[in-house]
């Protein structure tokens, strides 16, 4: 195995889904992490047919073409970072949980995507129950919008406050560290502007707990309907700022001002680089 002192660039592994609209899945992460400076090498777990509109079906690949993606990645690669989003089957879910323990990747930003955007099932239900139990406990993250958070903690979600329980719920199942993603909540932030007129402006809330440590991230919300893809530019970027030794948060607080920039631009556009952004 090459020593990934021999690269300039540190090197994120992301095993994920393909969507061929370039909205989600690994080239949605490929482009992000290529972006923020790292080399993405990349495992498909399922060939989606989908677009922004419309979900038609995917076509899943069997447990030994995940492992022989892998495998041909680390024969050449040491791989620094772990990004996993879309497992569909029980089979690949127990696949990629024998990867990581065999060849001792490193602890994983887990996106579980469940369903796309356009309205298709991602995650067999029970591949879910294996996720659970075999991929949480190695996560060092895992990031959950709120209809996930809500699966995986079984409770409803409709304030900050749940959103800290479900972190906590989730956490227990064994995940180190938990980010709950409120963008499909309506939370309200009142600024002394707003408080002063009494109005009040919507904000963008996730909220981390880290082995207990809750830390909530607030930012201005940007009402762009049309943006895609957000789960998996995130989970993506904050693989990278671990790539690169940042700690969590440092790596979730650059992660979410990435995404601010991107979903700025009409065009989904940075200054290096053009990303489609898929799931909040």
């Amino acid at each position: 195995m090459t020593n990934h002192s021999q690269h300039r660039l540190p090197i994120v592994l992301t095993i994920a889904g393909f969507d061929p609209s370039g909205g989600a899945g690994v080239i949605a992460d490929i482009r992000t992490i290529e972006a923020l400076g790292c080399k993405a090498v990349a495992a498909i777990t399922s060939i989606t047919f989908q677009n922004a509109k419309t979900y038609v079906g995917a076509l899943n690949q069997r447990a030994t073409s995940v492992r022989a993606q892998v495998e041909a990645i680390l024969a050449e690669h040491e791989i620094v970072a772990l990004k996993i989003g879309m497992l569909p089957t029980p089979e690949i879910v127990h696949e990629v949980a024998r990867l990581m323990l065999e060849f001792a990747l490193p602890p994983p930003v887990i996106d579980p995507v469940m369903e796309s955007t356009s309205g298709g099932k991602l995650m067999d239900e029970d591949a879910f129950e294996l996720f659970v139990t075999r991929l949480l406990p190695v996560a060092r993250l895992i990031t959950p919008n709120i209809p996930e958070a809500e699966k995986l903690a079984g409770l409803n979600i409709r304030d900050e406050d749940a959103m800290r329980r479900a972190a906590g719920r989730i956490r227990e199942l064994g995940a180190r560290a938990v980010l709950v993603k409120g963008g499909h909540l309506k939370v309200k932030r009142s600024d002394l502007r707003g408080q002063r007129s009494g109005q009040e402006t919507r904000t963008a809330t996730d909220l981390l707990d880290d082995h207990g440590e809750v830390t909530v991230f607030q930012s201005d919300w940007i009402d762009t309907p049309d943006v895609r893809g957000t789960g998996c530019v995130l989970s993506s970027a904050i693989a990278c700022g671990l790539a690169r030794g940042v700690e969590l948060k440092k790596a979730i607080k650059a992660a979410r001002e990435f995404i601010s920039q991107v979903i700025q631009n009409s065009k989904l556009e940075t200054p290096n680089s053009k990303l489609s952004a898929t799931r909040s």
